[in-house]
């Protein structure tokens, strides 16, 4: 009677543990992260009876959770791909917003050009020269105010990658204190509870959010973390912190490291909300900047190079009518030697909207663009033959140390400084200051344009005369004879003679001041030719459309980025779905189980109450 009052017993704890499970899934069916828990049972060793053997009940062998390492790593990835295109998608859209907001620069070129057009219409108008230089200011205000947005959206990135670090930081300290208690209570009880072992996967599905990581199951139930290459974040109950830094070049613009070892791990780091940061400021945000700045150098190259071409209403040369910065040179903090770099524009059709790293390694200089590309240099670097390269002019100096470095940035503040520089509307130059004229008696075909090829030349506004002796020489102002080539212009005084057609013995051309010339729009007429006039990319790319070129590589990030969440959400929501199915809380199930249980737990109440009666009768028996 005592085994069936024992074999009562072990059903009847069983059963009180089975519904304790049961409840405990019930109370946690909405815990995030929370994984439902199974009981195991195994019979107990039987007794022998001569020949044949009676069970002696249950033995509760494990309370442990349903779950898949397999299910639980691809909702860990499918959580970094997620949490990656949603900032993406985030920070893409506010960019996006920044364009087509109240600081359209497409607005504000159309009413440029609209006033400059108003300015050919009318040249002596003073009203119209005023609302040239308001719309003008305007431009550059657009400018600059676009600039500012993309530097406070910098900002921005910069202080979300400094709190992404940290909340990293945190959930790996937790981690690692996770990995030390469920150690610990392996070592004690040989089982690791269930509840630590969720809060930890929880845990490490949060810190996926933030960036993407690799995780690896120790043989003591430790997990090991690592991000980028290899970093490490949480080894056994070591948490091995990340940190920032600044920038070796920009020490406003930080950079993600290894807190212990310093070494920079920005390029490595993908997925997550962190590595989405770094990707949009390295991929989508500087290339925005710098093609902002090239459009601005664009536009100010063009326009300058034309106004200098005209003479405004006091018969001066048009001076600079725009400001606007070249490139940027920072020096490496790594630097030892007082080398020094000086960087300007020599060609901005050469310009490619790239960065660029010129480096010394003790005999001679190299250059790379920001992805690692090398960059082919000519010339020898001093200011009489400077290096040339991506339409750059640099010139070195000073004394350089074996791994001296320095950053160029052609056209990333360029958007910021641009700025009118008149404020007399007088100073606009819309006339011509030369005219070129044709003898009446001329039997050729040649038609005479004449342009301004140095401003400086003093001799710049005295009148003279071409006379062509035959269709391949000419002499001017009875000077000797010179060499016609069909094409190439005729340079004299400052001025630049350019013939269209033929010209026959004979013929002769007048160059002479373009005097009283208050109401010519000449110059005027070519100033709003700039709006279309190729400068970028070869002399094919105007200022409008390097914008225009902006807008599409933004809104093409954004697209990608909206596209790319919708899919990674649907990955998410899978992942999650096939990960539930087997460590989610079943209601219906557990409602099932709970029955099951309670039946149990009388049936084995029974028992013992079956095996006590017994007894009963046999005591009585005996008395009797």
């Amino acid at each position: 009677m005592a085994d069936m009052l024992s074999t009562g017993v072990s059903g009847l704890l069983a059963a009180q543990i089975g519904l304790s499970t049961v409840s405990h899934n019930v109370a946690n069916a909405n815990t995030d992260g929370y994984s439902r828990q199974l009981v195991s049972y195994a019979a107990r060793l039987p007794e022998g009876q001569a020949n044949y053997y009676v069970g002696t009940g249950v033995n509760t062998v494990a309370v442990q959770r349903a779950y898949s390492q397999f299910l639980n790593s691809s909702l860990w990835s499918a959580t970094s791909a997620q949490g990656r295109a949603s900032s993406m998608d985030s920070l893409t859209g506010q960019l996006n917003d920044q364009l087509s907001g109240n600081s359209n620069l497409q607005t504000s070129l159309d009413s440029f050009f609209g006033a400059v057009q108003d300015m050919a219409n009318a040249p002596s108008d003073a009203a119209s020269r005023q609302v040239l230089l308001a719309r003008a200011g305007g431009l550059a205000s657009t400018f600059r105010a676009l600039s500012g947005q993309f530097n406070q959206l910098s900002g921005q990135v910069q202080q979300q990658i400094g709190e992404a670090v940290d909340a990293i930081n945190s959930d790996s300290q937790s981690i690692a204190r996770l990995n030390g208690l469920i150690r610990s209570s392996q070592a004690t009880d040989g089982t690791p509870p269930a509840d630590l072992l969720d809060q930890r996967d929880a845990l490490v599905k949060k810190l996926a959010g933030q960036v993407g990581i690799s995780v690896v199951p120790q043989n003591d139930n430790t997990l090991s973390v690592f991000v980028g290459n290899g970093q490490a974040l949480v080894t056994g109950t070591e948490a091995h912190a990340l940190g920032t830094a600044p920038n070796m070049y920009d020490a406003t613009r930080l950079e993600v490291v290894g807190a212990a070892s310093g070494a920079v791990l920005s390029g490595r780091i993908g997925g997550g909300t962190l590595g989405a940061l770094l990707d949009f400021r390295g991929n989508v945000l500087d290339p925005a900047q710098n093609q902002l700045g090239r459009a601005a150098q664009a536009l100010a190259s063009a326009f300058n190079a034309q106004h200098a071409q005209g003479m405004d209403l006091r018969g001066e040369l048009g001076g600079t009518f725009f400001d606007v910065a070249g490139p940027t040179v920072q020096a490496a903090a790594s630097n030892s030697g007082s080398g020094t770099l000086g960087a300007a524009i020599g060609d901005i059709g050469a310009l490619t909207g790239k960065d660029y790293v010129l480096s010394y390694d003790g005999s001679s200089w190299r250059m790379r663009d920001t992805s690692g590309n090398s960059v082919a240099l000519s010339g020898s670097g001093t200011s009489a033959d400077p290096f040339v390269a991506a339409g750059l002019s640099l010139v070195v100096g000073g004394s350089a140390n074996a791994g001296d470095s320095f950053r160029v940035q052609p056209s990333r503040n360029a958007a910021a400084s641009f700025s009118l520089a008149i404020d007399d509307p007088d100073k606009v130059a819309a006339a011509a200051p030369l005219k070129a004229t044709a003898a009446a008696g001329n039997t050729g075909t040649a038609a005479a344009a004449v342009s301004v090829s140095d401003g400086s030349n003093p001799n710049l506004f005295n009148s003279s005369s071409v006379v062509f002796a035959s269709t391949t020489s000419y002499s001017i102002d009875g000077g000797p004879a010179q060499v016609f080539t069909p094409g190439q212009p005729i340079v004299h005084n400052g001025w630049s003679l350019q013939l269209g057609g033929a010209p026959q013995a004979g013929d002769s051309f007048g160059v002479q001041a373009n005097s009283n010339a208050q109401g010519d729009n000449s110059n005027a007429l070519m100033l709003g030719k700039v709006a279309n006039l190729g400068v970028l990319d070869g002399g094919v790319t105007s200022a409008g459309r390097a914008y225009s070129q902006l807008v599409g590589q933004v809104g093409s990030a954004g697209a990608l980025a909206k596209d790319d969440l919708t899919t990674q959400t649907a990955v998410y929501h899978q992942a999650m779905s096939s990960q539930q199915s087997v460590s989610g809380v079943n209601l219906d199930e557990e409602a099932a189980n709970l029955l099951r249980y309670q039946q149990a737990y009388q049936a084995s109440a029974q028992v013992i109450s079956t095996a006590n009666n017994i007894f009963g009768a046999l005591l009585s028996a005996v008395k009797g």
